[in-house]
Order: C-alpha cells, then sequence, then structure tokens
C-alpha cells in the first residue's frame, strides 16, 4: 500500500504534493497490475489510502492521471538526460553519456503496457519532450562539431532527429551489450567522413 501522509506532519503545499505523488504512484501500479481499462477511481482511492472524493479534489478520472503521471516521469527523465549533459568531459563524450541515457529510458518505458503506450502516446507532453531532448541533442552535436569531434557537413538539428528515431530501437533490445552496439553504430553516423 502507498499510503498518504499525515498532514500534521508537513504544510498544507507539501502533503497536497505527497497525495498526489501517491494518487500517481497507485494508479500507475494498480494499470500495470490490471491494464489500462479495470482501473477505477474507487481502487485508486482504496489502495492510496484516501477517499473518493478527496481524489476527486485532485482528477476527474483515471485518464487525467494517468497523464499527470506520465507528465511527471517524462519531467524526470528530462532531468536525468539535462544532468547527464551537464556533466564532465567534452561535448561528444557528454554526447555519447546522453544518447546512452535515452537508449536505457527508451528500452525501460518501452516494456510498459502496450495499450498504456499507445494511450499516452499522441500526449502534447510527448511532442513537447521530443523537441527539448532534440535541442538538447542538437547542442551537444553542434559543439562537437565545433571542436572537430563530430562532422560539420549536415545541420546539427537534423543529426539529433536523426539519433533519436535510431535510438528508438532501443525499445527492442533485451542487452546492455547491444545497446551499447546501438549507441556505436548510431555515433559512426555523425563521425566526419573519412576523406
Amino acid at each position: 500500500m502507498t499510503g498518504v501522509p499525515k498532514l500534521w506532519n508537513d504544510t498544507i503545499a507539501s502533503h497536497r504534493s505527497q497525495v498526489r505523488d501517491a494518487i500517481l504512484d497507485t494508479t500507475a501500479a494498480l494499470v500495470f497490475e490490471h491494464g489500462l481499462r479495470a482501473v477505477t477511481m474507487a481502487q485508486i482511492a482504496e489502495r492510496a489510502g484516501i477517499g473518493r472524493a478527496t481524489l476527486y479534489k485532485y482528477f476527474p478520472d483515471v485518464d487525467a492521471i494517468l497523464h499527470a503521471w506520465h507528465g511527471r516521469q517524462i519531467g524526470e527523465h528530462l532531468r536525468q538526460l539535462t544532468a547527464v549533459r551537464d556533466g564532465t568531459g567534452d561535448p561528444a563524450q557528454r554526447l555519447t553519456a546522453v544518447l546512452t541515457s535515452y537508449a536505457h529510458i527508451v528500452r525501460q518505458t518501452r516494456s510498459h503496457d502496450t495499450e498504456l503506450v499507445k494511450f499516452l502516446h499522441p500526449d502534447q507532453q510527448i511532442a513537447d519532450a521530443q523537441q527539448h531532448l532534440r535541442e538538447l541533442i542538437g547542442a551537444l552535436i553542434a559543439e562537437s562539431a565545433a571542436t572537430g569531434h563530430l562532422r560539420g557537413d549536415i545541420d546539427p538539428a537534423e543529426l539529433a532527429n536523426y539519433c533519436l528515431h535510431a535510438l528508438n530501437g532501443a525499445a527492442t533490445l533485451t542487452t546492455d551489450t547491444a545497446i551499447t552496439r546501438l549507441i556505436d553504430l548510431t555515433l559512426t553516423g555523425l563521425r566526419t567522413p573519412a576523406r
């Protein structure tokens, strides 16, 4: 049971945030256990340890909860990738680290329920996150091209798009070794062609 924290231990804002997180976590767990359309608001309230009236103060329905959960997941993934980008090393090393982290995220998230992935796919949050990710990767590619580590004959935004499409292949990979090969293959396409 996820459970909701007691109000007297925290401020009201903190309590609300914790209740919201408990609702999101509980809903995701129930969906992974029972499937997308088998979960009800009553089940969520019971498992989260809150009343149904309280649950409805936060979200109107299960779909809204799932979209909020997905938004939180996307935000966390972008924070992880930004932290990796801001790590140590030259731009090419940081790009490799970002692409590797992204491939692992793709593999992890694609293992979720297929029906859930299809339900969440057209979400505007995904389009916004993909744009943010293209810009993050494109900037690293541009920095690497400026230092001579990567090709400069193709627009970095186009190469970033290439990387994201290539790394979506990580969804079907089952080993870290396979992901490493995919990263190496993707980076080969970014390198300056031999003359």
